[in-house]
């Protein structure tokens, strides 16, 4: 059956504001807190993580956000970047097992990260901010880190990101921000990588040495010099042939 002009107008504007309602409805259930890393977040590894944090209310800004870390796995190095207009509060936990970092034994870790706003510093509506993090290092016997976050809002309003989502289960109302981890990083992998690095540092070295201003001074005094010799070799050269030519010219004529 074939379609009329007006019937196809018809289908799209439908086909279209359904995907409208779509998105209307999608929108909410996807604006809540949640945590990414910056490239991978390996186990055993280090990462830099951002804490995505959105204002979903239209008469109210974020001014609070506080992020537990994960009790059941202790990170030894937790660090906050500073960020201008907010107070950042690390909150530390002693352990009941100590952790090992670079050969020493830790005996306390962050349980607690919060930013709270200073002044004019908050997040509008409509608007995002981002948190970011510095975990290392990160466990090898788990594939995902939960994070229990509470957003406050200027008209003291506090959500709580505490839900944990649970595999094959619809997204709870508010979900906590999930860590999901990569697979460790092989040691063999670390081994090819020197040989590649140590190109990469002499190629590096030989272009520093070519962009610096000594060397660079250097080659052109040396060049200019040999110009300069040359030029003089060369008048000596041609006066020479001048008066050759002077000589040659008069014992003819005698």
């Amino acid at each position: 059956m074939k379609l009329s002009a007006a019937n196809v107008a018809r289908v799209s504007v439908a086909g279209a504001v359904a995907a409208s309602a779509l998105l209307l409805f999608a929108g909410p259930a996807s604006a809540h807190v949640s945590v990414q890393p910056l490239g991978q977040a390996a186990k055993g590894g280090s990462a830099v993580v951002n804490f995505k944090v959105p204002t979903e209310r239209d008469d109210a800004s974020t001014v609070k956000l506080e992020v537990n870390l994960p009790a059941d796995h202790p990170l030894a190095s937790v660090s906050a970047q500073a960020m201008p207009g907010w107070k950042i509060t690390v909150t530390k936990t002693k352990l009941a097992k100590p952790l090992e970092l670079h050969g020493s034994k830790v005996t306390e870790a962050v349980s607690k990260v919060t930013w709270t706003a200073d002044g004019s510093a908050k997040v509008p509506p409509g608007q995002f901010q981002m948190f970011p993090l510095s975990l290392s290092p990160l466990p090898e016997d788990t594939d995902q880190l939960v994070f229990k976050a509470l957003q406050t809002y200027d008209n003291k309003e506090v959500v709580r990101w505490i839900e944990v989502p649970k595999e094959g289960a619809p997204e709870p109302q508010n979900p906590a921000p999930v860590l999901k981890l990569t697979a460790a990083v092989p040691a063999d992998d670390h081994a090819a990588a020197g040989p590649a690095a140590a190109s990469t540092a002499a190629a590096d070295e030989a272009s520093a040495k070519k962009d610096d201003p000594k060397t660079t001074s250097a080659s052109g005094t040396i060049s200019d010099t040999t110009a300069r010799v040359l030029g003089i070799v060369g008048i000596v050269v041609g006066i020479a042939g001048v008066t050759f030519g002077v000589l040659a010219g008069r014992r003819r004529a005698a």
